[in-house]
């Protein structure tokens, strides 16, 4: 059975991810996983909103949220490195401006859990990416997450517009495995906060 990033973590050795290979890129499947989610998911997590390293947005396009160390220890101690697929909802404190309502909403996210090799990060990281347009950042507020399955290994790449391109594919594929009535109820899940519609 391969390791938990946690077990990987443990040996304060960088892992050596495997590079993407060009000819493989258009053969990735557009939907994964089974109808339902299986053991060990669904795996909640839960934590302030820290800042990472910056490159989500301004390189790839794709602004991440960091969760602290010890709010990740749910996923890193079941599962490996790579990229999953869930739902995800930010709660600001009351009284802060900037949110529209379909912000505090449970949306579709998708994570990124290892050491990201092509900027060859030294620590086990989870990155999440909500699946919506934020008109303002979140640092601090409390972001609740619940991981639903698997997409890929994390892999490393020989180009930033390999990257970008997985990244994109990452989405669509999160998207899709979303869609599915038997991870579509989880949005209702006691994780989360569930807003009230206006009367």
């Amino acid at each position: 059975m391969e390791p938990t990033a946690a077990e990987v973590a443990e040996t304060h050795q960088i892992p050596v991810a495997p590079v993407k290979q060009d000819n493989v890129r258009n053969l990735r499947p557009q939907i994964v996983g089974p109808d339902v989610p299986e053991s060990p998911y669904p795996i909640a997590l839960l934590g302030p909103v820290q800042k990472g390293f910056g490159r989500g947005g301004k390189d790839l396009g794709c602004p991440t949220a960091n969760l602290p160390d010890d709010s990740i220890t749910p996923i890193s101690t079941v599962a490996t490195t790579g990229v999953y697929y869930g739902f995800a909802q930010i709660l600001p404190p009351e009284g802060v401006e900037g949110f529209e309502k379909d912000d505090l909403e449970v949306l579709p996210m998708v994570m990124s859990l290892g050491w990201n090799p092509f900027y060859k990060n030294e620590r086990l990281t989870a990155e999440i990416h909500i699946l919506h347009p934020f008109k303002r950042d979140f640092y601090g507020f409390e972001m609740r997450a619940l991981v639903l399955g698997y997409i890929r290994p994390e892999l490393d790449y020989t180009t930033l517009e390999a990257l970008i391109e997985d990244i994109e594919t990452d989405k669509k594929v999160a998207l899709n495995c979303l869609e599915r009535p038997g991870y579509q109820k989880y949005k209702r899940d006691p994780q989360f906060v569930l807003i009230e519609p206006n009367l």
